[in-house]
């Protein structure tokens, strides 16, 4: 069926969306520098502003504006300079402030949200570089989060069985999970077999790695919407939601990617661990 009764369907609303969503953040991962650096930005903000509207009922006028104003302080510093020790130290600090001035009532879910939305944007950047192995890192983190967000919807859909997390999402299931997670897999090192033999650490366990915690952090995601009554972040992606309906998976990935790359090359050419 082409059409339904309201206009084209929800599954195909997706898959325009996600195939336009897709070309866009391509042809700027090619671009790089300042063009890459306003995606990773436009993606905070928007985490931001639907974390904090799920989240209201926990945040106070005050640590909602300090959330704001820390993480647009951040992200200046990311496209302007991308000095790594300050703007770790502009995020943090400034999650610990909010945190401490709002305590438990207003202020742990708005720090949260800005950790959330200013730590993957840095990753991001961070991993694209300048560079042709930062564009490379880039396409091999898409391949894997893409195919295992696709694999993971249609595998479970076809395939049903147990149902993966209840608790948080009662949609996916085992089969889906571990559909997805193959599915990753394989576009990860079929990506990187066209760019480059591969470094000193495997591929394939960075894929599988990627791939796990790409679907932890959209179970993440199930879980807040389920605490906070939403059926979705938002309502700007047609078929998806929101913004975080949309980057769940990717943000969570990043980050993972980061802080592997940071640990065991430099936290300013984290994309190294690949090559």
């Amino acid at each position: 069926m082409i059409l339904s009764g309201n206009g084209l369907s929800n599954l195909q609303k997706r898959i325009l969306s996600a195939i336009v969503l897709i070309a866009v953040a391509v042809i700027l991962t090619w671009a790089g520098g300042f063009g890459f650096g306003l995606l990773s930005s436009a993606i905070g903000l928007g985490i931001l502003f639907e974390w904090l509207s799920m989240s209201r009922d926990r945040t106070s006028s005050l640590t909602g504006g300090l959330s704001w104003a820390v993480l647009i302080a951040t992200l200046l510093v990311l496209l302007f300079t991308q000095h790594v020790l300050t703007m770790f130290a502009i995020l943090f600090v400034g999650a610990a402030v909010i945190a401490v001035l709002g305590g438990r009532e207003s202020g742990y879910w708005p720090a949260a949200g800005l950790i959330y939305a200013g730590f993957p944007a840095i990753s991001l950047t961070l991993l694209r570089g300048d560079t042709g192995d930062g564009f490379a890192a880039i396409l091999f983190l898409f391949a894997v989060v893409w195919a295992t967000d696709i694999f993971a919807y249609f595998n479970g859909r076809a395939l049903g069985g147990p149902k993966l997390a209840p608790r948080f999402s009662p949609n996916k299931t085992w089969s889906g999970a571990i559909g997805g997670t193959a599915a990753g897999v394989a576009a990860g090192v079929a990506c990187a077999s066209f760019i480059t033999p591969g470094g000193g650490v495997s591929l394939p366990f960075i894929a599988l790695l990627i791939s796990i915690i790409a679907q932890m952090g959209d179970l993440g995601e199930s879980w807040m919407k389920r605490k906070f009554g939403a059926k979705d972040s938002g309502t700007l992606i047609p078929g998806h939601g929101g913004v975080m309906d949309r980057v769940d998976g990717l943000v969570a990935a990043a980050a993972l990617l980061y802080v592997i790359g940071a640990i065991l090359v430099t936290p300013e050419t984290p994309y190294d661990i690949l090559f």
